[in-house]
This record gives structure tokens, sequence and C-alpha cells, in this order.
């Protein structure tokens, strides 16, 4: 299998790559220390460029492009930082692509064009306050009455919540026990009865809003099923996608932070020489360069591979958790090789390390990743509750 990128690809990844160098880091910077989202400005700058749904039909307003295209844009917008690099992660693995695959045309055509332009983001409501590993245990309802689902229920740890202008809600739409009653809804900021928690505020991932979402007779028209009850399996496939994502922005950080400490192994002098000339500095350089290769090539095979389709839970699965560790292993280890300048808040390592951590509790946690691939390897589901 070669993943050597092409001339198109690597035109691509380097015009991304100068733009977020030239453009971001001031941005970036302001969105770190007030944390505060994305502004729309910044996102329809995205859709001009075309970033916003790269891997999204043309029809729709996206880039008629590969998944694998999808993954060099956002690894150097992430590169940056991931608040900068949300929008494009929403647009291209985020909870669009369960639109994509499986809405109606109407729905489509009136979602998608809006997240392609920047005007619109995304995000998916799955997580409640007693349903997050244990997702089929959700609760919130919606009912059938006329030519409307009327939602009922509350909604956690929901990134985008608040600030997102949409959101693909998982519900029960059938009294079946589990997943048999399970499918999705799209909810619009805005709908009569739908309304916000506090913002909750966490160790990273600042400019990435989180809140409860509160569902109080919230009438959504039947045009806006995405999945009907019975479906919950067509949304996991979808979310493999999104884990493909988060793959991604672990990389991405990861790869910055080796960058710059590579940078820094070879400018900082101690004892009269640079500290890469130090030979527990080199087998530090050398595992963390071989874990974000191995990281990188386990991302490369799952998009690629799904390139026909959505990827497979055990690919996806294992792509998210080898990066989800790498990106904690990797942080940590420029941080202490940069010592007390790591740990400054004038220095980006310390961010990095504060961001790295979310992504392996986000988009489902690591220990749930490698039960996911214990599945794949023999075939069978395991019953969590007996």
């Amino acid at each position: 299998m070669d993943f050597t990128l092409s001339d198109e690809q690597r035109a691509l990844q380097e015009s991304v790559r100068q733009f977020a160098r030239k453009e971001l880091p001031e941005i970036a910077r302001e969105i770190e220390a007030k944390d505060e989202p994305v502004s729309l400005a910044l996102r329809q700058r995205y859709g001009q460029l075309g970033y916003l749904g790269i891997n999204l039909d043309a029809c729709y307003g996206g880039g008629g492009m590969s998944h694998f295209d999808a993954v060099l844009v956002l690894e150097e917008i992430a590169k940056i930082s991931i608040a900068v690099a949300f929008p494009v992660f929403e647009s291209c693995f985020g909870p669009c692509l369960a639109i994509a695959h499986f809405g109606n045309e109407a729905l489509k055509q009136r979602i998608l064009p809006r997240v392609c332009s920047g005007e619109a983001i995304v995000a998916v409501s799955m997580s409640e306050p007693n349903a997050g590993s244990a997702l089929t245990d959700l609760t919130t309802r919606g009912r059938i009455e006329g030519d409307a689902i009327i939602l009922n229920g509350t909604k956690r740890w929901c990134s985008g919540a608040g600030h997102s202008e949409a959101y693909v809600v998982y519900c029960r739409l059938d009294d079946k026990p589990g997943a048999a009653g399970i499918g999705a809804v799209l909810v619009e900021k805005g709908m009569p009865g739908l309304s916000f928690g506090k913002r909750e505020h966490h160790m990273g991932f600042r400019g990435v809003t989180s809140a409860d979402m509160y569902f109080e007779d919230v009438a959504v028209p039947q045009e806006n099923i995405i999945v009907p009850a019975g479906g919950f399996g067509k949304l996991m496939d979808a979310f493999d996608l999104e884990r493909c994502g988060n793959t991604t922005m672990s990389l991405a950080v990861a790869q910055s932070a080796f960058e710059y400490v590579l940078d820094y192994c070879q400018q900082r002098q101690q004892f009269g020489k640079p500290l890469i000339d130090f030979q527990a500095v080199q087998l530090q350089i050398a595992e963390m360069k071989m874990q974000l290769e191995a990281a990188r090539l386990l991302l490369y095979r799952a998009v690629v591979n799904a390139e026909s389709g959505l990827p497979s839970i055990a690919e996806s699965s294992v792509a998210k958790c080898f990066a989800n560790e790498t990106v904690r292993t990797v942080t940590g280890k420029a941080m202490q090789l940069m010592g007390g300048y790591g740990y400054s808040k004038e220095f980006p390592l310390e961010q990095k390390l504060r961001d790295a951590w979310g992504w392996g509790i986000a988009g489902g946690a690591i220990d749930i990743q490698k039960i996911n691939i214990t599945s794949a390897l023999v075939g069978r589901r395991f019953n969590q509750r007996k």
C-alpha cells in the first residue's frame, strides 16, 4: 500500500501549511487567552479557501475530494491549534458525514452548503448524564406527533453546544430497548424549547465550547430525521469516520510538539553543548519519531480504506487509540526535554499537553477503543452489563 503523496496532494498540503503559519498563530493565541470560539469571519475564510467539507460532494458545496485530502488539510491547521481547526474537523469528519450518507436530499441541500461556506457548524449531541460510554442507555426521547418529532431530554459533553448552528441529536424514536430504538434528528439552534446550560471550561480545548443541552417539547420537522429508529449501527459507522478526525487532531498536536522540541534541542545548550548532542535526548527524540510515524500510517490506512464508504470500526479504533496514546506520550516527553520552559505558558508545550489529553476522552475513551478492537478480532460484541 503506497502512501506517497501525489504532486497535487503535496501542493495542497504546502498551500494549507503556508496559510496556517502565516494567518493563524495570532488568532490561535487570542482564542487561547480569551477561551472564545473561532469567529464567523474565519469560518467564512476557510469556506472561501475550500477547506470546509473538502471531502463532501461538490453538489453540496464541498470539495469533492478524498478523506485522505481532508486529513492533510486538517493536520496542517490543527498544528497551529485545535481551536482554529475545529470548524474544519466538524465539516470534514463530524456529524455532517452522517447527514451526507444517510440524510434525505432536502436536508442535505439545506444544511451542507451552509457548512461548506462557513455559515454553519453542525455538532454531534450524543452523551447524557447517565449515558456516555454506555451510549445505548440514552433516554432523550422523540415522539411523533403529526408532521413533527417532539423531543424531550438532556444532553451532556456536546462540543460546540451553544455556539454551533445545528446539532445531530441521538435520541429514542421507538419504544424498543437498547440500540434498536435509537435514531438521530437534526435540531437547529433557536428552535423553541431548546436551551443550553452554563458553559463548561476544561483543562484544555480552550475555544471549543461545551455545555449541557435541554430539550423541552422541541418540535422538529420529520424531514429532519437523519436515521430512524433501528439505525444506531449506521450512526456508529459514520462516527467511525469522526474517529479518524480525532486521530488527525491527536497526530497534529503531537507532530507540532515534536517539531518544536526538535528545534529547541538543537538550539538550547547545557554543559557547553546543544541538548541534541546528549545520547539520552537522542533516544527520546527517536522514540517520539517512531510513534508519530506509526500513528500516521495507521490513520492513513483507515482513511484510504474508507474511500469506498466508511471506515471499519477495527481500523478506526486502532488508529484513534494509538494516536490518543501517542499524543500524550509525545507531548509529555517534549515538555520534559524543555524543562521549566516546557512548563511555562510563555511557550507552546504546556497548551499542547493540555489539549493532548482530551482526545483520548472525546469520541470514545481509549479503553473503549480497545474493547472495540478485541470485539472486531473475535467477531462478537461484549455485553458489559453481565
